[in-house]
């Protein structure tokens, strides 16, 4: 893979390939990749990046900070895909959304 950009289908099919090279598609692993499997997961590793900020709000390691937001991009792609979700389609219509949205109005 050289330094380019990548799109989501791109990132998409890139996670896929290395699932399928570790043998984590196949009926008898250790690691069956189910929405919900795949789901714990990224809450695990969402989990992981607020260790980063356990005892302050400053960022005191930004390629592990990465590494771990990584994973977390990785599960949601893999969980988005194997759940049939064009996340793509699925991000640009809650942008939408959230534009006719309010916060933080009394009510």
């Amino acid at each position: 893979m050289d330094d380019k950009r990548l799109t989501i289908k791109e990132l998409t099919d890139e996670m896929h390939e290395l699932v399928k090279a570790k043998g984590w598609y196949e009926k008898d692993s250790k690691r069956p990749q189910t929405p919900r499997n795949l789901a714990v997961s990224l809450s695990i590793e969402a989990a992981e990046i607020l260790e980063h900020f356990q005892f302050g709000d400053e960022i005191k390691d930004k390629d592990e900070l990465g590494s771990e937001l990584a994973d977390v991009t990785l599960y949601l792609l893999q969980l988005a895909s194997v759940s049939e979700i064009d996340l793509e389609d699925a991000v640009l219509k809650k942008i939408e959304k959230n534009k006719t949205r309010e916060w933080d109005k009394d009510n």
